[in-house]
Parts: C-alpha cells; sequence; structure tokens
C-alpha cells in the first residue's frame, strides 16, 4: 500500500443558512485586486439553480473532467492532441457572460455633486473597462428562490426528472431550495494537474492540497476547462491561473481556513484522511454506477494497526496519524457514512463531502384551503421527500437513488430520536423502527447530534502539525511522475521515521 494523508472536508447543508460570510471572507483574503474582481474561490449556490459560472455542471458543453476509456481514463475536453489543436482558440471555456462582468459604483458622486434638487446616484461602472454598465448576472444572482423561472428550471440536475415531477417541484405549496457552498475539492485525482502542460498545477505530497506555481504557470488555461467544478480561474491582469489554496498558510500555522473560521452556521469540518494511492487507477476508471462505494472504500481506518504500520512506513508522521483517528471527516463520511462527494461522475475523486439537506415536511392546501402536511405525521417517511431523490442523485451519487435514501434515513433517525428525548411526542417504538432501517444505534444518533449541532472548535477543525521540514525534504529528493491518467502528482517517498 502507499499509504497518504490528504485534507478533506465536510460541509453540512442542513446547517447552512445562505449567509455568504464565507464568501467575503474569501474575496477579502484572497481576491481583493486587478485581475481577480470576478474570481470568488468560495461561492454559495442556490439549488435547483445553474450555480457559477452558469451550467458549470454541464460537461457537454465545457468538457471538464475526466471520462472512461476502456480500463483506463482520458480528459474529455484536453490533453496532448486536443490540448494543441485548443491552444489558441479553446470553445469548451467560461467567458464573461458565464460568470458575470464585475462592477462597482461611482461613490464619489454621492459627494462630489453640486447641490441640486435631485438625489445624486451612484452609478455602475464595469471593473474591467471602467465604462458604464448595467449589471445583468453576479455569483449569486439567483439567491434563494428569486431566479427560478430563469436559473431553478434550467438546472442540469432535473435532466432525469420527468416533465411532470419538474412542474410539481416549482409548485408553490411544494416548492424548496437549499444551498450548495463550493470551494475547491483538492481532488485525490485532480483533472486541472494533468492537462497542465506546463506541469505548474500540483498536489502537495504532504497534505493533498492543489496549488498552482504562478512563476511555471504559462496562461494555457487547460485547467479551467478541465476542472469539471469550474474552480479554476484565469487572471487577465497577471496572465496566471488561479485557485483555491485551501488558505494552507493558516493550515501550517493551526488555524482553520478563512472561509471555515468565518462559517456563521457552522457547517464545515475539516480533517485528515488516509488513503492508498495504488488503488487510484483502479477507482477512478471503474463503472460508474460503482464509483460512489469504491471511492469510500479508498480511504483506510486509521485505528487499523495494519494502516498504521504501513502509514509510518510511507512516511506518515504519528502526529497525522493521530489527526487522522479524530477527524470528524472519517466519521461523517466513513463511520457513520452520511456525506458522500459532489458529482463524482466527473471521476476527479474530490475530497470535500456534503451531508444532504433533510429539507422541510411537505404541506398542501386541501379543499377548505388550509394547508397540511401530505404526510400523516411531522416528517414523513423518505419515499415521499419534498425534493425528488432523483435529484438529490444527479447531485451526490452518480443517479443511484438508493444510496440518497439510506443517507436520509439514517438523518431523519437522528431528527427522530432527538425529538423523542427532547419533546417526547414521538413514541420510542417509533424510534426504534427507524433506527432498525436506518441501521444506526441510539448511542450513534447521539454522537451524530452532537458533532452536528454541539461541537467545538477543536473536533470541528482537527488541524495535524505541518512538518514543513519533511515537506522541504521531500521536494528535494522525488520527482513528479508524468502519465497520461493524471495519477503522477508529487509522490511521498516511502521512508521510516
Amino acid at each position: 500500500m502507499d499509504i497518504r494523508s490528504q485534507i478533506s472536508m465536510v460541509f453540512h447543508l442542513d446547517k447552512c443558512i445562505g449567509c455568504h460570510t464565507c464568501s467575503i471572507a474569501c474575496k477579502n483574503t484572497w481576491t481583493d485586486r486587478k485581475g481577480a474582481e470576478y474570481m470568488w474561490w468560495n461561492n454559495v449556490e442556490t439549488k435547483p439553480g445553474t450555480g457559477y459560472p452558469g451550467k458549470w455542471e454541464d460537461q457537454e458543453a465545457y468538457k471538464g473532467g475526466w471520462e472512461k476509456n476502456g480500463d483506463s481514463l482520458k480528459l474529455k475536453g484536453v490533453g496532448k492532441v486536443k490540448g494543441l489543436k485548443k491552444m489558441f482558440h479553446n470553445t469548451h471555456m467560461p467567458t464573461m457572460d458565464n460568470y458575470y462582468e464585475p462592477w462597482t459604483y461611482q461613490y464619489e458622486k454621492l459627494f462630489d455633486s453640486p447641490e441640486g434638487d435631485d438625489q445624486p446616484t451612484a452609478e455602475p461602472v464595469s471593473l474591467v473597462t471602467g465604462e458604464k454598465m448595467t449589471p445583468k448576472a453576479g455569483p449569486n444572482w439567483d439567491d434563494d428562490l428569486g431566479g427560478s423561472p430563469e436559473y431553478a428550471r434550467n438546472d442540469v440536475n432535473l435532466k432525469d426528472l420527468s416533465p411532470a415531477e419538474r412542474e410539481t417541484m416549482f409548485q408553490l405549496e411544494r416548492m424548496v431550495m437549499f444551498y450548495l457552498p463550493r470551494i475547491c475539492n483538492h481532488c485525490l485525482n485532480p483533472a486541472c494537474v494533468a492537462a497542465c502542460p506546463s506541469g505548474a498545477i500540483y498536489k502537495r505530497g504532504e497534505d493533498g492540497i492543489v496549488l498552482v506555481n504562478q512563476e511555471r504557470c504559462r496562461a494555457w488555461r487547460m485547467c479551467v476547462t478541465a476542472c469539471p467544478y469550474k474552480k479554476v480561474y484565469f487572471n487577465w491582469h497577471t496572465g496566471k491561473s488561479e485557485k483555491c489554496i485551501l488558505c494552507y498558510p493558516r493550515l501550517e500555522t493551526g488555524q482553520a481556513p478563512a472561509c471555515m473560521h468565518s462559517c456563521v452556521g457552522r457547517i464545515r469540518y475539516l480533517g485528515v484522511m488516509l488513503y492508498d494511492a495504488d488503488r487510484l487507477k483502479e477507482v477512478a476508471s471503474c463503472d460508474e454506477k460503482d464509483l460512489v462505494k469504491k471511492q469510500l472504500d479508498l480511504y483506510l481506518d486509521p485505528n487499523d494497526p495494519e494502516v498504521i504500520a504501513a502509514a509510518k512506513t510511507c512516511g506518515i508522521p504519528d502526529s497525522t496519524i493521530e489527526a487522522a483517528q479524530k477527524s470528524p471527516v472519517w466519521k461523517y463520511v466513513k463511520e457513520w457514512g452520511v456525506a458522500l462527494p459532489l458529482h463524482p461522475e466527473f471521476r476527479t475523486l474530490p475530497s470535500l463531502f456534503y451531508v444532504m439537506p433533510l429539507l422541510p415536511a411537505m404541506a398542501q392546501i386541501n379543499d377548505d384551503n388550509n394547508y397540511h402536511n401530505v404526510g400523516s405525521a411531522l416528517w414523513d417517511d423518505m419515499d415521499n421527500p419534498r425534493l425528488p431523490l432523483k435529484y438529490l442523485a444527479s447531485l451526490f451519487s452518480a443517479g443511484d437513488t438508493t444510496i440518497i435514501g439510506n443517507i436520509l434515513k439514517k438523518l431523519m433517525s437522528v431528527r427522530q430520536y432527538r425529538r423523542a428525548v427532547t419533546v417526547g411526542d414521538i413514541s420510542w417504538d417509533d424510534v426504534d423502527k427507524i433506527m432498525l432501517e436506518s441501521g444506526l444505534t441510539p448511542d450513534v444518533a447521539e454522537d451524530i447530534y452532537r458533532l452536528t449541532s454541539l461541537a467545538r472548535l477543536e473536533e470541528r477543525f482537527v488541524i495535524p502539525p505541518a512538518h514543513r521540514e519533511e515537506a522541504i525534504e521531500m521536494m528535494e529528493e522525488t520527482h513528479i511522475h508524468k502519465g497520461s491518467t493524471g495519477f503522477g502528482f508529487m509522490k511521498k517517498p516511502k521512508r521510516g521515521l
């Protein structure tokens, strides 16, 4: 086994309140400068919706990620031959219209305008051209339900729903939305790394963070096309590609990334996961129906003595192993099995996982024009969810509704268990029944509740010491493996401690 450590994340969507504090914290820290005005390394989208940039999930248009080619993989939109053809004219890249033209306001007019009968206004001007403009889009233009007719109805994830199911979703009584915060996934099999002709993008061996070497970047922009999540941006002022760096200067000093530390809803968790890099090609190139299971199987139990011994042989420090054992990500993803990657069918094996939203009870208007629950109880069974299982499956399980249903049952069992404890209006017989169906126990339900609702800062963010001295040594000793399938990021040498 070639065991490596990966800084991983969990976002709990039931806790996100859509305040965009995370986006502002990131913007003020990293992209508040010329050429980066349109960049949002962290953005919060409303689902259903087309997101930012528009319809980023539509890989028929953008050609991002990987596609299965026999027993191996190839990049959808770029590569050695494809890259040469598209070097000077790449049609599979977002344009300014897909993002938005950033603007500011002429605030000086509010102070410098001469005295008159009219109230002066601060007109919008483009941050790119400096000319007056009328804003027509933004990174959260369709926030909440404000963009339902134009944006929500054009959500790519609605493709598997029948026309009747789509229309039902947009009936006033059933209309539903949730927030989807997004950052770079720092994938185990990053398409951006494989696509870069100059080798400017690399994956750090010590923690798996994906970075761009600004000195080596030559503005080919193949990375922008290759990333299916569209989380690599081109700085039009510097002529370099940029992306989320997971606030690694903060991580190296034991601090959580800015977006996570500032999160009002405390939806974000960060920790270490150990995985077997020898299995990356096998997992990334498996059949689509097996992608989720095989990716989750890739992560190794940090409490297993054999895994611990193998990790030490591969140069993983004891402190990193201890952090992996306490990782909240391990608990959500593997121990409890309630968090899934976003769009696993892109085959990049993302390191950011999501706990799906358990949306409110569904209601409708009866003959007396009064609202009432569709189900017989406050929380109905998961066979009649407010948001169709097909929609959630398109987002998180490559279309497998069984996986989605099982997780929703687990989340429901935790909620009913706590309702029985605190309110007492649900019988313990009903709680035992749903516990049996979900596979949880009261002790596990209590643990999930505690980490979800009452976790302290040090429980949500378990950050291992940086060990920069070993990273410098590793940079001197390692070499970059060039391969056609993208599994050649900086390899950690096998050595004892």
